[in-house]
């Protein structure tokens, strides 16, 4: 008897706290909303704040005393601050779609479940449609740990007047998707060219000389793979249950710590929260020590250089535009004189933006 009065003890404590807890994420919408009203009455636009919600984030997992993870803990405060954002104004964020891709689990990871969601059919268009207000903000994918940089993310930002506002880091694990039942039915397998190259060596293995076929996105792949007959699609598990695939098997990337790194794009600056990126675009004259003249600010200033890529200019034959991130914000002052100093070396220099650096 002990023991059960206890358990009811224990029930109507958890409801009390739920009480208490319902009470609080209400009283905190009404504040949100007070928020969005002194902003219009200033006529400021800005509603989402990257940097705010960046440090409010970070905080709340440097708080967090468990047992809880932090993981989970900035999993619940991100929903709750994308429901009471969407009472001041709903968010739009263009992705890389159609639905099931990778980009899609990136934006929802990054604006919680109340922003509305435009699937769109290629990177560029993500960026027209950010570029023309249609969206307020996009989500393109620009690197993975296996194989590197996204050349057509990185290509559009040279003609983009589009920033850099945050950037996502999600873990992706590929399945290889079909309405075959056995592997040995699958004739063609379809994906996006990097998904293909982070499975190269399980597709040698378990399908060797069987077609790959390249597709605009894994989400493609898999709404093509559900109409070809004896085709298969590299894609997420979302996407299986999106089409009505059968998943014939499971996390088929050659490395267990297969990452991709997503970038937010928007068309307003993002401010310093102490933990940040930058990032530019850059290029100089065909010339010996040229490049090694762009990069002795940024080693001068002891500002560390978390990547660098070349990508021809498109305007001349063997003349190159180069691609930097730094940690710090351009509003730094060491990353703001570094900054400087690359304007003088270079021929042409553009900012594409300063952001907080990704918690997880």
């Amino acid at each position: 008897m002990a023991d059960s009065a206890d358990l009811e003890d224990l029930r109507a404590r958890i409801d009390e706290i739920d009480a208490a807890l319902l009470r609080l994420l209400n009283e905190r919408a009404l504040c949100a909303e007070d928020v969005a009203a002194v902003k219009r009455q200033q006529g400021d636009p800005s509603f989402y704040r990257p940097e705010r919600e960046a440090m409010i984030l970070r905080q709340i997992r440097e708080r967090n005393p468990g047992p809880l993870p932090g993981d989970a803990v900035v999993r619940i405060f991100r929903e709750i601050m994308s429901e009471c954002l969407a009472l001041e104004e709903p968010l739009s964020v263009a992705y890389l779609g159609p639905e099931g891709t990778f980009t899609q689990l990136a934006s929802r990871k990054h604006f919680g479940q109340a922003a509305t969601l435009l699937s769109l059919p290629s990177i560029d268009a993500v960026f027209r449609e950010v570029e023309a207000g249609r969206a307020h903000f996009g989500v393109v994918p620009i690197e993975n740990s296996t194989e590197g940089v996204v050349t057509h993310t990185v290509d559009c930002f040279m003609e983009s007047p589009l920033l850099i506002c945050g950037e996502v880091v999600l873990p992706v694990q590929h399945h290889l998707l079909s309405t075959c039942e056995r592997l040995e039915d699958v004739q063609v397998v379809m994906a996006h060219p990097q998904a293909l190259a982070q499975c190269r060596q399980w597709l040698d293995r378990s399908l060797p000389g069987v077609e790959r076929r390249h597709a605009a996105s894994n989400g493609r792949a898999a709404e093509d793979a559900a109409r070809v007959a004896a085709s298969a699609a590299i894609a997420s598990e979302i996407a299986a249950e999106r089409y009505g695939l059968r998943v014939l098997a499971r996390n088929i990337e050659d490395r267990g710590d297969n990452t991709t790194r997503f970038l937010v794009i928007g068309r307003v600056a993002t401010g310093p929260t102490g933990r940040d990126r930058t990032s530019v675009m850059l290029s100089t004259a065909n010339r010996p020590g040229s490049l090694f003249g762009l990069l002795q600010p940024i080693a001068d200033a002891g500002i560390s250089l978390t990547r660098i890529e070349s990508r021809p200019s498109r305007c001349v034959n063997w003349d190159y535009v180069f691609f930097l991130d730094l940690l710090g914000h351009q509003d730094d002052p060491a990353v703001s004189a570094c900054l400087g100093a690359l304007r003088e070396q270079a021929e042409m220099m553009k900012i594409l933006g300063s952001y907080p650096q990704t918690a997880t």
